[in-house]
């Protein structure tokens, strides 16, 4: 996933519509990737520009093992 950053930015106070979409979407990612069975060599790869405005979720162990 490129430019992650574009649906994965730190979470806070949606003023609108568009803006909880986009949170909407990150927690789905999350859950998606929370759903991997560690058997399944399943690889997510992401890149970004601004690792510093990833949501901290994303970050935590089990989800992205490199930086």
């Amino acid at each position: 996933i490129d430019e992650i950053d574009a649906i994965a930015t730190k979470r806070f106070d949606a003023q609108t519509g568009a803006d909880g979409e986009v949170q909407r979407i990150l927690l789905e990612l999350l859950n998606q990737m929370d759903g991997f069975d560690q058997t399944a060599n399943v690889k997510v790869i992401m890149a970004t520009n601004r690792a510093d405005t990833l949501d901290p979720a994303l970050l935590r162990p089990g989800r992205l093992e490199s930086r």
